[in-house]
This record gives structure tokens, sequence and C-alpha cells, in this order.
């Protein structure tokens, strides 16, 4: 182990011998009195990494576990070993120390509990972000689930005035019941795909912007999702994250992130791409807001994996938000970070993740620093508080089974368990729980397809692999009954 950290504090140095010949470079290149906004920096996610870990002091980070059961530093998924810090963040004890007793005590911790995520975990959203101007750059009718739909292709504009050399434009797809006799809720998801895709056309050669759709569901498997809202009387969204910020660390510089930071490295707390897609979801709900097709009073948000934790962050922190359907998110989604199974703290430390966080993140894989070192136990939160900051709206965990590839990695244990752990706040609000006990120590995960479906936050893990696709049926129906909304079952895929 001694040998590999001195490795990586060899790599370390020539990463900061590099960066600083770099930034040398670049400052011989701007031209003397020149008040010209400098270019974005061009350098790559390990450069960027290396200057954060600078700015924070810290000298070296612990590797993450590996992903490869095969490998010496494999993930630990003995449950013996999986909590060394059991005890979490209380939920309903002010920072002065007095109990939450009522929905007014619980602004309060609310407020301190958004503070410490934003400071610490997230990032914070800069006060100077720039407004985003819509417009429908295209439309079409389609049949979809034997209803008749209309479709609308959006670009969102981010102001770049103040830094012309960062051009982002926001895509977002919006397909509604055509003629409905009142406004549809809306499922804004977090996913690309052209116009034609989310009508039910065929795509044409090039749909621009990375954009892409889930492939037809097979034979026998459930309608998928957009047809079984649609069905059901809702509308969808399809929004790509990507052209809001690049998921990796050398895009930093550029995007909504780098637009704001006028192409130069972050701050220590400002914003991480998980931050920026959920700043995204909630610039396009301010779209819908003004769209009268859509009921702006119900609209959710949706992601699977890295988007399932940015589905989460997006509702925690956007009240506005009714509901949301968190598919297998993990480590740094719904995930306890005081867990020790599977993906860690310091796997989103490393270089490769980094960027989904504010780089105060980093502090908790620090080994050696001039604060000394931190790990998952020195967290101000944890994932249980972030479950919280969506009650008493509609929260709904889903995912799948290992063996279907929902991958161990995920810690699903872990994830019922911050569940379980979010359960007061909930019901402090007026709204239902799991049904289960507080104690987030002993519960255990209902079986396989046994939904926990009777309150406003619920949880389910389905028989398919790493998707929600298997519960949407079930989300829609559970989200139905709690708006009084009439449940309509989607038509079976062709074929079936």
């Amino acid at each position: 182990m001694a040998t590999g950290w001195r490795r990586a504090s060899t790599m370390a140095i020539a990463s900061r011998v590099a960066l600083a010949c770099l930034i040398v470079a670049c400052a011989q290149h701007q031209p003397k009195g020149s008040t010209r906004a400098p270019e974005p920096k061009s350098w790559t996610a390990a450069q960027d990494h290396v200057q954060m870990m600078e700015q924070l002091g810290i000298q070296a980070l612990r590797p993450g576990p590996s992903g490869n059961e095969r490998d010496p530093n494999h993930a630990n998924y003995d449950e013996s070993r999986a909590n060394p810090y059991p005890d979490l963040p209380p939920l309903l004890t002010l920072k002065s120390g007095a109990q939450v007793t009522d929905p007014r005590m619980w602004r309060r911790r609310r407020a301190e509990i958004v503070d410490d995520f934003e400071r610490e975990v997230f990032g914070r959203v800069p006060k100077n972000a720039p407004a985003v101007l819509w417009s429908v750059v295209a439309a079409d009718t389609a049949t979809s689930a034997g209803r008749r739909v209309v479709g609308k292709q959006l670009v969102g504009h981010v102001d770049n005035t103040g830094y012309p050399s960062i051009d982002v434009n926001i895509a977002l797809t919006l397909v509604v019941p055509e003629n409905g006799r009142s406004p549809a809720p809306v499922m804004i998801m977090f996913r690309g795909g052209s116009l034609a895709q989310a009508v039910g056309r065929p795509a044409p050669a090039s749909t621009g912007r990375g954009g892409f759709a889930p492939p037809p569901p097979s034979p026998g498997s459930d309608a998928p999702a957009t047809d079984q809202l649609i069905a059901d009387g809702w509308g969808f969204a399809f929004l790509n994250p990507v052209t809001i910020q690049a998921d990796n660390g050398a895009g930093l510089t550029r995007g909504v992130i780098g637009l704001v930071n006028r192409g130069q490295p972050r701050r220590p707390d400002d914003w991480g791409a998980l931050r920026a897609w959920a700043w995204g979801a909630s610039r396009a709900l301010d779209y819908l807001e003004t769209d009268r097709t859509v009921d702006a009073n119900i609209v959710g948000i949706e992601g699977v994996s890295r988007y399932g934790k940015a589905a989460l962050v997006t509702m925690a922190f956007d009240e506005r938000f009714a509901l949301v359907l968190v598919g297998s998110s993990g480590e740094g989604g719904a995930k306890l970070h005081r867990r020790n199974w599977g993906e860690a703290v310091e796997n989103l430390t490393g270089s490769g993740e980094y960027h989904w966080m504010a780089g105060n993140f980093l502090k908790y894989g620090a080994s050696s620093a001039t604060f000394g070192s931190k790990n998952a136990g020195d967290l101000p939160v944890d994932a249980h508080e972030l479950i919280a900051l969506c009650a008493p709206r509609l929260t709904f965990i889903s995912y799948g089974m290992p063996e279907k590839g929902d991958a161990k990695w995920l810690d699903h244990q872990g994830s019922f368990m911050a569940a379980i752990a979010a359960g007061p706040a909930f019901r402090l609000l007026g709204a239902k729980d799991l049904g289960r006990t507080d104690n987030y120590k002993t519960e255990k995960m209902p079986p396989v397809n046994v939904g926990l479906l009777d309150g406003q936050l619920a949880w389910r893990q389905h028989d398919g692999g790493h998707t929600d696709g298997p519960n949407w049926k079930y989300f829609i129906a559970w989200a139905d009954r709690f708006l009084g909304r009439r449940y309509v079952a989607a038509p079976p895929v062709p074929g079936r």
C-alpha cells in the first residue's frame, strides 16, 4: 500500500509541474495591459483535480476500492464490516442542540442541512448564475400509446453576454397529450433524445447534441415509460444533461460552470456537475411554468445511476418539484456515505468522478493534508438528510437486482437504511414514511418485487437490472393515488 502511495505522490508532483508550466505559458501569451477576458482553461481532468487538491492543501488522497472483486483492493461486501461509522448525523436536531418538534423549526433545520450540503458536498449555485432564454425550434404531432401527442423541441440559451467564449444551449424535448381537457402533469427525465425519438418517429441520421433514446423493449416487457405516462394522461420531457455541463473533470472550465467562472478553475465550494444538472432541471421547470399545456404544480424529475443522483439533488434543493423517481443512484445519491460497502467516498474524491461534487468534498478522502486527514465519518451530513430534504413531497427510491446487473457496488441496503433514517422528517411534516421502525441499523430491505408504497416516501426493488423501467407502472399508480388522479394502465408492447 505504501508503494502505491509513493507512486501516486510521484504522479501528483509531475502533474503539478505540468500544471505550473501550463499556467506560465498562458500568462506569457496574454498581452500586457490587455483587458480582454481570458480564454477558457484547456487542461485534463487530472490537472484540474491537482489544482483543487492544492487549493485545499491536500497532499494525498486514499485510493477508492475497486469494483473488480478479484483485485486485492476490491470493495467490501461483508455486512459485518459495512458500518464503521454507525451513528448518522442527527436529522431533527438544530446545531444549537434544540430538538426539532414542528414544521416551523424544520424550516430552520432544513436551511442548516442545505448549507452543509452546499458547502461540503454538492457546491453552491452562484448568485450570478445566468438567465436562460427558452425558444421552440421544432414541433411535431404523432400517436403514442393510442393517444395523439404534440411535441416541442426547445433550446434554452444560457445568457453568455458576460463571457461570449463559452456558449451553453440546453436541449429539452417536451411531449404532452394533444387537446387535453386540462393541463398535463409532466415528468422531466434526465436523458437525451430528439423530437423525432420522443414522438416515436424514426430519428434523422444525425440528431446533434449527443442525443440518445433507450432501445425499444423486448416482447413480454412493460411498455416504455413514455408510453405509460402518455396513456395515463401525463406528459414527459427529455432533458439532456450534457448540454448543461459535461460529465468529466476536463469540462469544468466549460459548460455552465465554466461560463459563470469565465473559463477559470472552480473554488472549493463551487458547484459540481450534479448541482449543475439539477440547476438545469430547475430552469426547465421555469419554462414549464409558462407553458399552458403543462400543470406546473405537478412536475416530477427522474434519472438512473449518475442521473438518479442528479434527480435526488434536484428534488432536494428545488421545492417546486412535486415528485421524484430516483433510480439506482448509489454513492452520492441515496446511499449512505458512512457505509463501507461497494462504492465509497474515496471513489468520488479521486480524479474519475470528483467533478460531480464540490471541490470541498475531496477533503473527506484525504489521507494527508494541512488539516490532517478526513473520512466519511467527518461529513456533517449524509444521504438520509438529502432524502429528508424532499419531505413531504412524493419520493420513490428504486433499485434493481445485482444478479441482473444492478451491481452490489450501489449498496441497496445502505440506500434502504438512508430512506428509513429519513422517515422522521416525512412524519413531522404530515406525510407517511416507509412504515417501518426508525432503527436504520437493524431494518432490512423487503424481498425483491415487494414495494413499500403506502406513504409519500416509497421504496421498491424490482427484479430487473440497472434501470428503473420495471418500476414505472408502480411509480405512476403510486403517484396518481397520492395526487388524487385516476391511474390508467398503459397498453401492452406490440408482440406481447
